[in-house]
């Protein structure tokens, strides 16, 4: 069995293993070590100690059979109201790129009331396959009945990767999936790729608030599963010509479930920055709070929405439904003004699907002209002074 193991008739309870533990792993108890509950594996203990008492059991590399077994890549097409989310297609888009890579297919995994032309849609977009399931029990997203339907499948057809939307729902959706099936999860990737020698996911996303991109793999268990957000990745433009495999299964009787949905109230997108075309984003560089309608009217004049940067919503400049970042929206516009933002690693994450970046900042050696395809240097409010009163004589 794995684990952190400690010979107790070794062990001479000199505490080093302690003090090297960040995490609290360890005790000493009448002069001998034990793990505690808040041991995560690291393995700094059995370095440290100087008697050799320690010793840590990973579980063994997957088995052959099991990667024998695991094939094709899965994507979870999330709908509602009988409408597929973008992040779906998005999602379809980057699998298509790792299915082409590893030589297997991809298949959406769609669970929905009654048959609206969707599978159809999941083909168009890039699917060889569509796994699907009409009912009723389907209609809402009740994480109980969709977990027990798609672990089932999984039993049954085995996929080697599973890829979520990091919504709501997935992010409640996901986490139960991969406990049932004992197998990893990372949360809020940016960047997917496939390894060139061992055939893993590389699963990229921004750690340790942000500071530093963590890539993290799954070598021993399967399906590999990852959860994306909405606008970090582009869809495929969709082709009615394609043609896929419709497999279509059922839902099992189920006991009472603990959820039940009363009602559900749909969220406005008008005021939402994630469908904008055309954004805007500012930061502090703007400068004052009395510049925001500038910015403002900025976005209007050239049909855009108006987002920012984090620091300005701490400062109550800005709701956070305008926020743009690790911690608030991946937005994936065809333009994007970048005004007064320094950009920060947090922040770039969430700005990585724009097609085109136009940044305007004082400060030439600002990050946010590493991945700027214009960049301006200068005052930006004196910029988009000039940008509005041009803008405002033509119209």
């Amino acid at each position: 069995m794995s684990g952190l193991k400690i010979d107790q008739s070794t062990c001479i309870g000199c505490g080093k293993c302690v003090r090297a533990c960040s995490s609290h792993g360890l005790e000493v108890r009448e002069k001998k070590a034990y793990v505690t509950d808040s041991c995560t594996l690291c393995g700094i203990c059995v370095e440290s100690c100087p008697v050799q008492a320690i010793t840590l059991e990973r579980e063994s590399a997957v088995s052959e059979d099991l990667v024998k077994e695991s094939k094709d890549i899965w994507v979870f097409a999330q709908q509602s109201q009988n409408e597929i989310l973008p992040v779906a297609f998005e999602l379809l888009g980057k699998g298509r790129e790792l299915a082409d890579a590893k030589g297997c297919r991809l298949v959406a995994v769609l669970g929905e009331k009654e048959e609206r032309g969707n599978v159809d849609r999941l083909i168009a977009g890039g699917a060889d396959a569509v796994i699907f399931c009409q009912d009723a029990r389907l209609a809402e997203p009740n994480a109980e009945v969709f977990t027990s339907w798609i672990c089932g499948l999984i039993r049954q057809f085995r996929p080697e990767i599973f890829l979520f939307g990091a919504t709501s729902f997935g992010r409640e959706l996901a986490p139960g999936i991969a406990v049932r099936m004992q197998t990893g999860l990372t949360a809020d990737c940016t960047v997917l790729e496939m390894d060139a020698e061992s055939g893993l996911l590389r699963q990229t996303r921004p750690a340790f608030g942000g500071n530093l991109m963590a890539t993290i793999i799954c070598p021993n268990h399967r399906p590999q599963m990852a959860t994306v957000r909405a606008g970090i990745l582009s869809p495929l433009t969709p082709d009615p010509s394609r043609k896929g495999e419709r497999i279509e299964t059922f839902l099992e009787a189920q006991e009472e479930t603990h959820i039940k949905i009363l009602e559900t109230i749909p969220q406005s997108d008008s005021d939402s920055i994630t469908d904008a075309q055309v954004l805007v984003v500012v930061g502090r560089g703007i400068g004052s709070q009395k510049n925001l309608p500038l910015m403002k009217r900025f976005a209007e004049l050239i049909g855009g929405k108006l987002g920012c940067s984090r620091p300005l919503v701490e400062a109550g400049w800005c709701e956070y439904k305008a926020q743009v970042g690790q911690t608030g929206s991946s937005v994936a516009p065809k333009l994007l003004f970048s005004i007064g933002v320094s950009g920060a690693i947090q922040h770039l994450a969430g700005i990585g699907g724009a097609e085109t970046i136009v940044a305007i900042n004082s400060d030439p050696s600002a990050p946010i002209f590493g991945v700027s395809h214009y960049s301006v240097v200068g005052d930006c409010v004196e910029i988009v002074k000039e940008l509005v009163e041009e803008l405002s004589s033509e119209s």
